[in-house]
């Protein structure tokens, strides 16, 4: 008998968009790891080294199970359906990343399901955000995107209060403060 779970809703989604559509999400459907398993939830850093931790990445597919340990046995507590969703690494531990979304949900989730490419969403707080052709603050609007948008993160200037974005075809710089998924002060090239 197949599972059902409710799919998880990204705050401020625009009305009309059918990623954002309501809908339910067979767990099945996720290819589950079947690497080992712990006994107790316990974390620890990157065991070569090479990736800090907290970091962000992207979820690279649809749907993702988010569980409430480290393995295939923990129960799912949501199920993405938005891939490119950005979420921050914040524990790990073997193959299993501790995430957090934008929302300040937390969970576990399988390495495989994640990327390295960067993304964002517009803040909830930040209202509508103007999508400009260049980094001047008085450049000219190409797009005004409301909070829950996510876009792709091409690069941010070490020192700019902007980053240069994709969204829907469109490129242009939106200012770094509307953005959930990278760090105030970091920079991407």
């Amino acid at each position: 008998m197949d599972r059902f779970c409710l799919t998880r809703w990204a705050a401020g989604l625009v009305a009309g968009v059918a990623a954002a559509a309501i809908s339910f999400a067979v767990v099945a459907q996720e290819p589950e790891p079947t690497d080992s398993e712990p006994n107790e939830q316990s974390t620890r850093a990157d065991p070569a080294g090479q990736l800090p931790v907290p970091r962000f990445v992207s979820l690279r597919t649809n749907p993702v199970n988010l569980r409430i340990g480290p393995g295939v046995r923990y129960q799912i507590e949501w199920v993405y359906v938005r891939k490119g969703l950005p979420v921050e690494v914040i524990a790990e531990y073997e193959t299993w990343r501790r995430i957090r979304d934008s929302d300040g949900a937390e969970g576990w989730v399988h390495q495989s399901m994640l990327s390295g490419r960067r993304s964002a969403v517009v803040n909830k707080d930040a209202g509508n955000v103007p999508l400009r052709k260049t980094e001047l603050e008085l450049a000219e609007v190409i797009a005004t995107l409301e909070p829950g948008v996510t876009v792709t993160l091409q690069r941010c200037p070490a020192g700019s209060a902007s980053c240069r974005v994709e969204v829907a075809g469109h490129q242009g710089w939106l200012a770094r403060a509307a953005l959930w998924g990278l760090y105030p002060t970091e920079a991407l090239d």
